[in-house]
């Protein structure tokens, strides 16, 4: 029986792929090397939020979106710094430590935001005092700066932040009473930012840009959520909730 035998010499065909496969990882390893190295820091931040910015273009409704909230969240954090010295029971305590938490590394994150883009970044410490490019606002509350006018700024009232009245009102409360008003009072600052979530999104091109839609998402889903908490807080310590 004559045996059977296998050439081993590249036909025609196999020459071509084999070429053909010689050249795709030839071009993989040149796309490899000309991939640019990952930059850390500042500079690596804006590198990146320019080319996201090509993908999903800001506008002028994003900006005011980020830099209204900012406002928004420092007054929030402003008043649940009060709970302790205010004597707020240990629910409403809690409630107020999540709170200040929270709103804190959305500042954060909102005032990265803004930077990267290169616009006018507000400045909050950790009582929620802000401080706006070029003016110096250093010893006042947040919490009592609700539409306040100064030469070349001004404070707008947004959706759900606290009058003057209301803010007067919560501070000379104590105990149950600051209970009741504070679970009051926060529920319609949290609404207030649902309000201005939903405002973002029907603005023409708003809320294409990756960063603000998740976290506009974000706010709407967390604060929707935390409203309903207090509103189950606030029956269950005997209070009628607001309508």
């Amino acid at each position: 029986m004559p045996s059977l035998r296998f050439s081993t010499r590249p036909t025609g065909a196999r020459c071509a792929m084999l070429l053909v496969g010689a050249a795709l990882l030839t071009g993989c390893a040149s796309a490899t090397a000309a991939r640019p190295a990952y930059q850390m820091g500042d500079a690596g931040a804006i590198v990146r939020a320019r080319a996201d910015s090509l993908r999903y273009p800001y506008t002028t409704a994003d900006i005011d979106f980020m830099s209204g909230m900012i406002h928004h969240h420092a007054q929030a954090i402003s008043i649940a710094r009060w709970a302790p010295s205010h004597a707020a029971s240990p629910s409403v305590q809690r409630l107020t430590a999540r709170i200040i938490n929270a709103q804190t590394d959305e500042i954060g994150l909102m005032r990265m935001w803004l930077k990267d883009r290169n616009q006018p970044t507000p400045t909050v410490d950790s009582t929620g005092l802000v401080t706006m490019p070029g003016h110096d606002m250093k010893g006042h509350d947040m919490a009592g700066m609700v539409g306040m006018s100064m030469p070349g700024m001004t404070m707008p009232m947004m959706p759900g932040m606290l009058s003057d009245a209301q803010l007067k009102e919560l501070d000379a409360a104590r105990g149950t009473e600051f209970d009741r008003l504070f679970l009051t009072f926060m529920m319609q600052h949290h609404r207030g930012a649902i309000t201005m979530v939903r405002t973002l999104f029907a603005a023409q091109g708003a809320g294409q840009d990756e960063t603000v839609f998740k976290f506009a998402n974000d706010v709407e889903v967390d604060q929707g959520t935390e409203i309903k908490r207090m509103l189950t807080m606030m029956l269950e310590m005997g209070f009628l909730p607001p309508q």
